[in-house]
C-alpha cells in the first residue's frame, strides 16, 4: 500500500458554503467544486467569500480538472477566481456546465475559456491511474451528481449536496442502484454532506412544498413578492406552477434570475403550463398588473435574496417599493448565523406595510439531508471512514454521532479543517498529517484578497463608534501652527449638542501639536501625527467610553505661502484607531519606484492529464434508477 493519496479541503469544513475539496492521487490532483460563500452580517462591506487558492496555484501544473456536483453558487461561485489564476478543464452535468459558463462568462479577463466537458450519471472518465464517475442525487436543482474517485487505493466518494426525496421526479431523483452498487465494490472514505443533519426526522417532501406555496398565492389577494434564490430551479418551478394555477403573471426582478430561467428554460429543466409571453410581464410593464395578478420573484444581487429584501424596505430599489397590502414570501432556508438578519429584514418589511411569510417557519424545507438520510447514504455506501462535510462544526459534529449510531468508531470518522491534510498511511489507515494554511479571501467590489483583519476591524469600529477628523496647518520651519485647528465628526456625536467637547478637543490638538514641533530636535510627520491620535484617542474615551477612527491630517505651509498635506511615512498608510496605531498595514514592494504587481513570468505552465477520450464510457457503470 502506497501513501500516495491525499484529502484536503479548501472550503465547506466548519463554514457554510464555500465548499472546495482536493484528492491527491500521486503527482494529480482533482478538485472537487469551487464554490463561494455569501457574507455573514459581521464582514461589513464584503460582497463574497471564496477559498484561498494559494497551494493550487503553486501546484497548478498537477491539476487534472475540476468537477462539480451541481450549479449552485456554493458549488461554482469561485470558479471565475480560480480560472484568474489556473486553466483546468471543467467537468459537470449539462446545467451545471451552463451555469458555470454564466458566472465565468461575466468576467472579461477569462470570457474566452472554454475547456468544458459534459457529463451524465451513467459515465466514467479515465484518467489513467484514476478513473472519476457519478452518480445522480436529489437536491433543489436538476441534474446534481455526486463524484466517485477511483483510485488503486479504493473509492474516494463525495456526495455533493444530496437528501432523499420518494416524490422526486425526472432529473431530481437519485440514483439508488448506483449507490447501492459503489458501496458493494468498497468506499474507502466518503465525504458526505452533513449541512442537514442537525433536523431530526425527515424534511418535508418537494410536493408538500409546491402545495404549501399553491396555498400560499390562493389565499392572498394582493401582490406577492418571493425571495429565492437564483439558481434554486426547483423553486422556481413550484413558483410558476403556484402563479399559473391562481391567474397570476411572473414578474422577474434581477438580471441573474433572468439569466438562469432562460438557461433552464433552453434546457428543458423547467416546464411551462402556457405560452412564455402570457406568463411573464417584464418588470418595465408590471405596473400594468393589478395586485391579485402580481407575482414578483426576486433573487438580489448574486443570486441571495434577502439582502436585497433590506433594500427593498428602506426604499432604495429603484424599481420595487413595499406597499400595503402586499405579501413577501421568503422561500429560503438561513443560515443560523444569518437568522438575526432575516429576523431584522422580516421586521422592516412589517414596518413598510407588508405581511411577511417564511417558509422555514412552517414546514422543514431543505435541500440537505437531515440525520435520517445522512444514516441512510452511509448504509448504501458502507464506508470505511467519513468524512462529514458542509456545515459549521456543530453540523459536522451531528453527523459524526450519527454515524456513531451505525457502530462507526472515532479512528474511522475524520472531523477536519480547512487545510488539513488526510494522508492514507501504507497500513491502509487514513491519518491526519500536518496542515497549510488556508484563509479566506474577500472580495469587495473589484478587491480580491485586499481586505483582511485590519480593514475589516476599522470597518467595525467606524460602523459602531464613527470616525473623528482633526485638520491642522503648521509652518515646520518657523516651528509654530500657521491655522486654528478644524474638528469634524461623522457617526461618532452630534457636532451642534457637542460644542464644548468639539472646543476642547482642538484644543488639545493645537497643544498636542505646538508642543510636538517646539521640543522635537529631528521633525518626524509619523511620530507627530500619532501623538494627537494618542491624545484624542485617550480624552474622547475618558469624556464619551467610545473609540472611534481617529484621522490627523497636518499640512505645511511652505516658503511660497502654499499649503502641502504631510507625507506619509511607511506605516501610516493606513489610518486606524488608538488600538490599532501601532499596527501597520500591508506594504507593496516597489521596484524602481513603481508598484510591483506582476505575476512571475518564469512560472511553469500549467500542464494538465487530459482523460483518454476513447476511455469515455457512457455504459460502463449500472443505469438501472429506482
Amino acid at each position: 500500500m502506497s501513501s500516495n493519496l491525499t484529502i484536503m479541503p479548501f472550503g465547506g469544513m466548519r463554514e457554510n458554503g464555500k465548499n472546495m475539496y482536493a484528492i491527491t492521487v500521486g503527482e494529480d490532483i482533482f478538485i472537487l467544486d469551487a464554490g463561494l460563500q455569501y457574507p455573514e452580517s459581521d464582514l461589513l462591506g464584503v460582497d463574497v467569500v471564496i477559498p484561498d487558492f494559494k497551494y493550487l496555484v503553486e501546484h497548478a501544473d498537477q491539476i487534472a480538472g475540476i468537477f462539480l456536483t451541481h450549479g449552485h453558487a456554493d458549488a461554482i461561485g469561485a470558479l471565475p477566481y480560480l480560472l484568474k489564476q489556473i486553466s483546468a478543464p471543467i467537468f459537470g452535468s449539462e446545467l451545471t456546465i451552463e451555469l458555470a459558463k454564466l458566472a465565468i462568462n461575466n468576467d472579461s479577463e477569462i470570457k474566452s475559456f472554454d475547456d468544458y466537458h459534459v457529463v451524465k450519471g451513467s459515465q466514467e472518465i479515465d484518467f489513467g491511474a484514476v478513473k472519476i464517475s457519478f452518480f445522480e442525487t436529489t437536491h433543489t436543482i436538476p441534474d446534481s451528481l455526486g463524484i466517485v474517485v477511483g483510485t488503486p487505493e479504493g473509492q474516494i466518494v463525495y456526495t455533493g449536496d444530496f437528501k432523499f426525496d420518494t416524490t422526486a421526479q425526472g432529473a431530481y431523483q437519485s440514483d439508488l442502484m448506483r449507490l447501492a452498487e459503489i458501496g458493494r465494490k468498497g468506499v474507502k472514505a466518503l465525504l458526505i454532506d452533513a449541512a442537514g443533519t442537525g433536523n431530526i426526522g425527515q424534511t418535508a417532501h418537494e410536493s408538500e412544498i409546491a402545495k404549501y406555496i399553491f396555498e400560499t398565492f390562493r389565499h392572498h389577494a394582493g401582490r406577492i413578492i418571493v425571495a429565492s434564490a437564483a439558481s434554486n430551479i426547483q423553486r422556481i418551478q413550484q413558483v410558476i406552477n403556484a402563479a399559473f394555477q391562481n391567474q397570476r403573471k411572473l414578474v422577474l426582478s434581477g438580471n441573474d434570475i433572468e439569466k438562469v430561467v432562460r438557461t433552464a428554460l433552453n434546457l428543458g429543466k423547467l416546464d411551462l403550463p402556457i405560452p412564455e409571453n402570457e406568463l411573464f410581464v417584464s418588470l418595465k410593464n408590471m405596473d400594468s398588473l393589478k395586485p391579485e395578478e402580481t407575482v414578483i420573484l426576486e433573487t438580489g444581487k448574486m443570486g441571495e435574496p434577502v439582502r436585497h429584501l433590506q433594500r427593498m424596505a428602506h426604499g432604495d430599489d429603484r424599481n420595487i417599493k413595499i406597499q400595503t397590502g402586499d405579501l413577501v414570501f421568503i422561500t429560503t432556508t438561513p443560515s443560523t448565523a444569518m437568522e438575526g438578519y432575516v429576523a431584522r429584514t422580516r421586521d422592516m418589511l412589517f414596518r413598510a406595510g407588508a405581511d411577511v411569510k417564511q417558509i422555514s417557519n412552517d414546514m422543514k424545507s431543505s435541500g440537505h439531508a437531515s440525520k435520517n438520510d445522512f444514516q441512510m447514504m452511509l448504509n448504501l455506501m458502507k464506508p470505511e471512514n467519513i468524512l462529514p462535510v458542509q456545515g459549521e462544526y456543530r453540523l459536522l459534529n451531528s453527523g459524526a454521532r450519527a454515524a456513531k449510531e451505525l457502530n462507526y468508531s472515532d479512528d474511522n470518522i475524520f472531523i477536519l479543517e480547512n487545510g488539513d491534510r488526510l494522508v492514507l498511511e501504507e497500513n491502509g489507515k487514513f491519518e491526519l498529517s500536518g496542515s497549510i494554511q488556508v484563509n479566506a479571501t474577500m472580495i469587495d467590489g473589484s478587491g480580491v484578497g485586499d481586505i483582511g483583519s485590519i480593514v475589516l476591524n476599522d470597518r467595525r469600529i467606524l460602523s459602531e463608534d464613527g470616525v473623528f477628523i482633526a485638520v491642522i496647518t503648521i509652518d515646520r520651519k518657523k516651528k509654530r501652527i500657521v491655522s486654528n485647528a478644524k474638528i469634524d465628526s461623522r457617526g461618532f456625536v452630534y457636532v451642534k449638542t457637542s460644542r464644548e467637547l468639539m472646543k476642547e478637543a482642538t484644543e488639545l490638538v493645537e497643544t498636542t501639536v505646538a508642543a510636538g514641533i517646539k521640543n522635537s530636535k529631528e521633525f518626524d510627520w509619523g511620530n507627530l501625527k500619532s501623538s494627537v491620535r494618542d491624545a484624542l484617542g485617550k480624552f474622547l474615551y475618558d469624556q464619551t467610553h467610545r473609540k472611534p477612527v481617529i484621522l490627523p491630517v497636518i499640512m505645511e505651509a511652505n516658503q511660497n505661502g502654499r499649503r502641502r498635506r504631510s507625507p506619509n511615512k511607511k506605516g501610516d498608510e493606513h489610518q486606524s484607531s488608538p488600538k490599532n496605531s501601532n499596527q501597520e498595514s500591508p506594504k507593496k514592494e516597489v521596484t524602481n519606484n513603481k508598484t510591483e504587481n506582476k505575476p512571475n513570468s518564469n512560472k511553469k505552465r500549467p500542464r494538465h492529464k487530459r482523460p483518454n477520450e476513447n476511455n469515455v464510457k457512457a455504459n460502463d457503470v449500472n443505469e438501472t434508477k429506482n
